[in-house]
């Protein structure tokens, strides 16, 4: 074979191979994307970073983005800590339809939350079988509250006052509701809310 006609050959396949390897790429970077949440798809509100419970690993919010959002400032030994049990029965019956409910474990009122990760992920599956996304200890008040939460209310006007107070997101990302420690997860004004922003599209 003439030596021109075997560069010609070796150029043929070494582009194709490199459009091999290309193509192969292209479905990891975008699996990435969605693992990671795209800054163009995911909303403001949600472009933050939070440890899990269980082991501290980084959780991007965006990983939530198209679904409603529940979000609770959480405490073990606080007498709104049955709703825990709510909680898990409504994250169960919605999910479905597009529910997660996010719990923060804080110790800003009557220090009420004061164990370490471990022993507040075995608490909240041991006693209530909580099984919804839990994050590590979470400042939701005051100069050092974590910028999610200062997010949450700088959208809805309202901080927490107590444990167990709820914001409901909307697939877009934007509060449309806030609620007192008190509105339990099975009180009508919040299964309303709730329901509503399921079926929107």
């Amino acid at each position: 074979m003439p030596a021109t006609s075997v560069r010609l050959l070796l150029a043929a396949c070494a582009a194709s191979l490199l459009a091999l390897v290309l193509g192969a790429a292209r479905p990891a970077a975008a699996a990435e994307a969605t693992a990671t949440g795209d800054a163009a798809a995911c909303p403001a509100l949600l472009r933050y970073t939070v440890n899990r419970l269980q082991d501290e690993s980084p959780q991007p919010l965006c990983q939530y983005a198209g679904k409603v959002l529940l979000v609770v400032n959480t405490a073990s030994y606080c007498g709104f800590t049955p709703q825990y049990e709510g909680l898990e029965a409504m994250s169960a019956k919605y999910a479905s339809r597009g529910l997660v409910v996010l719990g923060f474990p804080s110790n800003d009122f009557g220090q009420q939350e004061p164990g370490d990760s471990r022993q507040i992920a075995d608490f909240c599956f041991n006693t209530y079988g909580v099984k919804f996304p839990m994050f590590s200890k979470t400042k939701v008040v005051g100069k050092d509250m974590s910028p999610f939460f200062a997010a949450l209310v700088q959208a809805s006007g309202e901080a927490p006052r107590w444990n167990f107070h709820k914001y409901l997101i909307d697939r877009e990302g934007r509060v449309v509701a806030s609620f007192a420690s008190k509105v339990t997860p099975s009180s009508r004004e919040l299964v309303d809310a709730v329901d509503k922003a399921l079926a929107a599209r």
